[in-house]
């Protein structure tokens, strides 16, 4: 590691990446990448995943790229994959970034557009995945609750 110069930032899939952070852990800070596939990415290129990310030269940055662009090429198996099956071309695909949060929104207008029950939770702003509603994500002014006045004045 001594031929191998630190950098303090490193940017990876257009995301800013703490140069400190262990290969495994700086990689999982992409959005659309868990330490699952982050994992995959180190055991595919012989990557140490203990090691500083900082320490990975420009190469085997370039080459952690291109596994995250085609994880599929690189024998990553599908089922790691965050997008299996695509509604619209049937493919399976891992998004990353800014595409992942495309796609959801997408997913989202979707289903509010087919008034499928989880769109109708998602126009309301309501919980969508069957969490209780009673007690918890309330919104709004408190209602009903008053405060005991205090002995001895105010």
């Amino acid at each position: 590691m001594s031929s191998r110069s630190f950098k303090y930032i490193v940017r990876v899939a257009a995301t800013d990446i703490n140069g400190e952070l262990s290969t495994l852990y700086g990689l999982a800070e992409i959005k659309g990448i868990g330490v699952n596939f982050a994992n995959a990415i180190c055991r595919v290129l012989n990557i140490d995943p203990n090691m500083k990310i900082g320490y990975l030269t420009e190469e085997e940055i370039s080459r952690v790229e291109d596994v995250i662009k085609n994880p599929g090429k690189y024998g990553i198996p599908h089922w790691l994959f965050n997008r299996r099956k695509d509604f619209e071309t049937g493919e399976n695909m891992h998004l990353v970034g800014s595409d992942l949060i495309y796609y959801v929104k997408q997913d989202i207008e979707r289903e509010k557009k087919i008034r499928s029950w989880r769109g109708y939770r998602h126009a309301l702003g309501l919980k969508v995945r069957g969490q209780r509603t009673r007690t918890t994500g309330r919104t709004g002014a408190t209602v009903g609750v008053r405060k005991k006045k205090q002995p001895g004045g105010k």
